[in-house]
């Protein structure tokens, strides 16, 4: 089963990143309220990045670097510069 890495741009402009093995169905948790403590109340949303790997463990590796990097890098990432 694939795990996708995903950042989605909340309304307020701010970013979510988050691993999931459905991402349609993650992004309907997301947009119903029900997705995470983060994104409750800042939809809509706009998936701006996606990535897929083979097992949870690379997605799970791969989140945290993403996270661990400032606003800026995340920006150049999501379009396509980083």
């Amino acid at each position: 089963m694939d795990w996708t890495v995903y950042i989605l741009r909340c309304a307020d402009g701010t970013l979510y990143t988050g691993i999931t093995n459905d991402l349609s169905r993650r992004i309907a948790e997301h947009e119903s309220g029900q997705g995470a403590k983060y994104t409750k109340g800042r939809g809509p949303f706009q998936l701006v990045f996606e990535e897929v790997f083979q097992s949870r463990g690379l997605a799970s590796k791969r989140e945290n670097k993403i996270k661990a990097l400032d606003r800026k890098t995340k920006l150049l990432l999501v379009s396509g510069g980083a």
